[in-house]
C-alpha cells in the first residue's frame, strides 16, 4: 500500500510539473507575440517617418498628382489612429497600397529618378520594406508556435482552463499582390 501511495504521488508530482511547464511555455510563446509585433510596429513607424519626406520630394516634381499624395497622407492618418493589432495590420495594408500608387506616379517623371534626395529616400524605404518583410515573417512565426501550443495536447487543455485564446492576427499579401504587373517597353 505505501508503495502505491509513493508511485502515486511521484506521477502526481510529473503532472503538475508538466502542467507548470506547459503554462509556462504558453505564457512565454505569448509574450514572444507581443515582442515580435513591437518589433513590426517599429518598422512600419520607421516607414512612415520617411513617407513624408518622400511625397515633399515627389510634390515638387508632380504637383498635378494631388490624389496620390492625399491617398498616403489619409494611410498615414489610419495608421496614427489605429489602436488594435488588427486596425494596424490594416492600416500597413493601406500604406503598402498607396505607397505603390506613389512609386507608380515616379515611374513617369525621369528628372525624379535621378534626383539624390529621392534616390536617397528610395534606397532608406526599400531597406526599410525588406526590414518590415522579416519582421512580418518573424511575428507570422511567433503566432503560428503560439497557436500550435495552445490548440494541440496537452496544450490545449491549459489554454482553455488559463483563458489563453488562438491568435488570429497574421499578416497576410494584399489582394492587390496577386496581380502581376504590366510591363512596358
Amino acid at each position: 500500500m505505501k508503495k502505491i501511495l509513493i508511485v502515486l504521488g511521484i506521477i502526481a508530482v510529473l503532472i503538475v510539473l508538466t502542467l507548470i511547464s506547459v503554462y509556462n511555455a504558453i505564457v512565454s510563446k505569448q509574450e514572444t507575440i507581443t515582442a515580435k509585433w513591437a518589433q513590426v510596429e517599429n518598422q512600419l513607424q520607421r516607414r512612415n517617418d520617411l513617407i513624408p519626406n518622400l511625397v515633399n520630394t515627389v510634390k515638387g516634381y508632380a504637383l498635378h498628382e494631388k490624389t496620390v499624395f492625399e491617398e498616403v497622407t489619409n494611410a498615414r492618418s489610419q495608421w496614427a489612429k489605429a489602436g488594435t493589432v488588427d486596425e494596424k495590420v490594416k492600416a500597413a495594408g493601406s500604406i503598402d497600397a498607396a505607397l505603390g500608387r506613389l512609386l507608380m506616379v515616379t515611374e513617369n517623371y525621369p528628372n525624379l529618378k535621378a534626383d539624390q534626395t529621392f534616390l536617397k529616400l528610395m534606397d532608406e524605404l526599400s531597406g526599410t520594406e525588406n526590414r518590415i518583410a522579416v519582421e512580418r515573417m518573424r511575428y507570422n512565426e511567433a503566432v503560428r508556435d503560439y497557436n500550435i501550443t495552445v490548440r494541440t495536447f496537452p496544450g490545449n487543455v491549459i489554454a482553455n482552463i488559463s483563458g489563453f485564446r488562438v491568435a488570429t492576427e497574421y499578416f497576410k499579401a494584399q489582394e492587390t499582390a496577386r496581380i502581376v504587373p504590366e510591363v512596358k517597353f
